[in-house]
């Protein structure tokens, strides 16, 4: 469906903003099936994002700045997500030995299971995006959008 038709436009859209809307759009509703998939498992998309991040970290830990780089969030509240993961056992936090004032965190058994649960729907949820588009159309669109954030 056409971004016009979806906000009910009835005047003529410039290019750069039809653009803009579109990936907005696109956006928002990747984002809301998404929640849809991690809503029986009481995970927020950011939340999921630390566990992957620490997941990738192969069982070492990972200090709030380590994984603050990584998200793809910036904005997130680090230590407020770290928080929540903690309360639900998903994560463990501990002093660094070699500075006090760095906090080592680092994925759980359950958190790493309910990842492994995860991993299949996350699968099917991104398969389901991109199943219309060819492996070039898909290696294009990829190429535009990282020219596209270049700023």
């Amino acid at each position: 469906m056409k971004i016009e038709d979806i906000i009910k436009s009835n005047s003529p859209i410039a290019l750069e903003k039809k653009t803009l809307l579109n990936i907005m759009y696109s956006h928002n509703v990747i984002g809301e099936k998404f929640n849809e998939v991690l809503k029986p498992f009481d995970l927020s998309v950011e939340q999921f994002n630390v566990l992957r991040i620490l997941r990738g970290k192969n069982g070492k830990s990972a200090n709030m700045c380590d994984i603050q780089e990584r998200m793809i969030a910036k904005t997130s509240n680090t230590t407020r997500l770290v928080d929540k993961l903690l309360l639900k056992d998903f994560v463990t936090r501990e002093i660094c030995p070699n500075n006090r004032r760095k906090m080592e965190i680092t994925i759980t058994q359950k958190g790493l299971n309910v990842l492994k649960e995860l991993d299949p729907l996350v699968i099917s949820h991104e398969v389901s995006f991109t199943q219309n588009l060819t492996q070039k159309e898909l290696e294009t669109l990829n190429e535009l959008l990282e020219k596209f954030r270049t700023i």
